[in-house]
């Protein structure tokens, strides 16, 4: 039984027009091009992998060729010509690999057999996949041939990557784009092939095999195979996400309802349970991106059509965004892009999702204090709807021991309420995964969005790094300097003259060879014209970033060194040495006698 085993890729491939998925603006036509009797001697099919080229090639090289076409222009598969292409032994269809035969040779022995006409049937049709791969010198040679063929004789390019190909090829051929399949067809295809198979599958498993295979339905094949031998048959949504190694959307719901109530200790032992399952801080970070999307979607109604989930999942996704305030997720979309774009430049990259992570947790502060600015800041990125009013909740969790906020000024006077809010009984929300005998619950934690009603900058900035050093130059009096050149170079020559007041002449005689340019806004770089005085810029490095903080309030400045030729040092290198005579003289215009003297007593000076 194994011998015979055929995978579905194979198994269920299209053999007529109707039965190709997603393409029904080539398959369409072509019908009305055989029913009209328009066929062109040269196609070009291109598009994405898994999308039906090789396919809707072959389909055409049959249903032109049949003898009794059907009323829908779709091969019989009853004729002498059918039933010889589905055994693989017409002589009338030629299929060419152009990645293993690219060369000037095999594209004269197919010109070659071009010549002769077809022995049954009324055309030769010649499939040349990744055509792409041919060699210039082969697609040169092709071309008198694309161009003008014998009448019998039809050429199906199929490419992956159409830039590729040479703009006389691509001229001589009709051009066919093939789209990504998408997920709505591609669950629909999944789920008839497990009909056939009498496989059971839930919906959602079947709709995350289709978001992972990206429209590609031979590689979404691929997965209900694997998937199906390791559950024998039974596709579940748990089995699904265990196989695909992906994290549920109850991982993010939970983890996001740590965030909005800036349990830090809760959030951080969230993030370790999928590091210790293997999962890569960089997914954590990208599904976080996509969780917060979905949010965002579903804060207005026009766009919910945009919303790539299944439909179990979409009560929790609206639900749980009535709950989250959209300043809140566009400035955490934010956090998450540039931390997703720094990840992999990261040494710590666990300390990296951490610190995301913590960001996430305390910006609610900001965007509840500043609700004024994230309306000015976002009004032209988007138009949500307002946000949901404020709601008692449990008292957040504690805060760690290990991270002290920094304190804000005071808040502005606001009436006080003549009755604290009664406190809301806690409902249980459930989340019912699509999997029948398993449900997962849990409390959302809704914060207090009154309570941190708190202002913490003048100007609400999407990076909190920015918002902290801020702070912390208002605590400690310190006049923040733009970053220019002037200042820096001002800066620079006053620690020169430190440097030599201090008698450290030999970093002082460095010193004099390097020069420092401002990298607006908050990079310093020490030039230097050899290596030997970069060892020195670079030994003294923590020291320089001490002395421009101080000297430029900039908290945040960070000082970098380089070694490239200056031109003002280079000139102070390039310095004509004296000659003897002009030393001589400059001895004579300090010591006039000696100049006397060697009149006087006639000497002679070899100079």
């Amino acid at each position: 039984m194994s011998e015979n085993y055929i995978v579905s890729a194979r198994k269920y491939r299209p053999q007529t027009f109707d039965t190709v998925v997603g393409q029904e603006h080539i398959t369409t036509t072509l019908k009305n091009a055989i029913r009209h009797n328009h066929l062109a001697h040269a196609y070009l099919f291109c598009g994405p992998r898994g999308v039906g080229k090789t396919t809707c090639a072959r389909i055409l090289a049959k249903t032109i060729n049949c003898e009794k076409p059907t009323a829908d222009m779709e091969a019989c598969g009853e004729c002498s010509t059918c039933q010889s292409f589905k055994n693989n032994t017409s002589f009338n269809v030629f299929e060419l690999d152009a990645a293993s035969n690219n060369s000037v040779d095999d594209i004269r022995a197919l010109t070659d057999q071009v010549r002769f006409a077809p022995q049954a049937g009324k055309y030769k049709i010649y499939i040349i996949d990744e055509v792409h791969m041919l060699s210039a010198s082969a697609f040169n040679a092709f071309l008198k041939t694309l161009e003008e063929p014998p009448p019998y004789a039809i050429f199906i390019l199929a490419t992956t990557e159409k830039h590729k190909i040479l703009p006389t090829i691509l001229s001589r051929c009709q051009i066919f784009d093939f789209k990504r399949i998408t997920t709505h067809d591609i669950v629909n295809h999944l789920h008839s092939i497990a009909t056939k198979e009498g496989v059971v599958a839930q919906e959602a498993a079947l709709h995350i095999i289709a978001q992972k295979s990206e429209g590609c339905m031979r590689d979404a094949l691929s997965m209900l195979d694997r998937i199906v031998s390791f559950t024998n048959g039974m596709l579940t949504y748990q089995s699904t996400m265990e196989h695909l190694n992906l994290l549920d959307a109850d991982y993010y719901f939970k983890i996001t309802d740590h965030i909005l109530s800036q349990d830090v200790s809760s959030t951080l032992l969230q993030l370790d349970s999928a590091l210790e399952r293997g999962f890569e801080g960089d997914v954590i970070i990208e599904g976080m991106a996509e969780h917060m999307r979905n949010l965002l979607l579903c804060k207005d109604a026009r766009m919910a059509r945009l919303l790539d989930v299944p439909n179990d999942h979409k009560p929790i996704y609206n639900e749980k965004a009535n709950q989250t305030p959209p300043s809140f997720i566009i400035s955490a979309l934010n956090v998450l892009n540039d931390s997703e774009l720094n990840y992999k430049n990261a040494t710590n990259k666990r300390l990296h999702v951490e610190m995301c992570l913590i960001k996430l947790c305390y910006l609610l502060q900001v965007t509840a204090a500043g609700s004024a600015d994230v309306k000015k800041n976002f009004d032209s990125v988007a138009s949500a709807p307002p946000a949901p009013k404020p709601m008692a909740a449990p008292a957040p969790a504690p805060q760690p021991q290990a991270y002290t906020p920094l304190p804000p000024p005071p808040p502005a006077p606001v009436a006080t309420p003549q009755q604290a809010p009664a406190k809301v009984a806690e409902q249980p929300v459930t989340y019912e995964r699509p999997i029948p005998t398993e449900t997962v619950s849990y409390k959302p934690q809704v914060p207090d969005f009154a309570a941190n009603k708190k202002r913490i900058s003048k100007n609400l900035m999407n990076d909190l790094d920015a918002e902290i050093n801020e702070k912390i130059r208002e605590s400690e009096g310190i006049e923040t300097k733009e970053l220019t050149q002037e200042v820096v170079d001002e800066l620079w020559e006053a620690y020169k003259k430190q440097i030599q007041s201090e008698n450290k002449s030999v970093l002082y005689a460095q010193l004099t060879f390097m020069s420092a340019q401002a990298a607006p806004p908050e990079q310093i770089i020490i030039v230097s014209p050899t290596d030997f005085t970069d060892s020195y810029a670079r030994d003294n490095r923590n020291i320089f970033i001490d002395y421009f903080r101080k000297g430029t309030g900039i908290q945040m400045l960070r000082v970098t060194t380089e070694v490239r030729e200056d031109k003002s040092i280079a000139a102070q290198q390039q310095v004509k040495m004296p000659t003897k005579q002009e030393i001589f003289e400059a001895m004579v215009e300090k010591n006039p006698n000696l100049g006397k003297l060697y009149t006087g007593l006639n000497l002679a000076v070899e100079f």
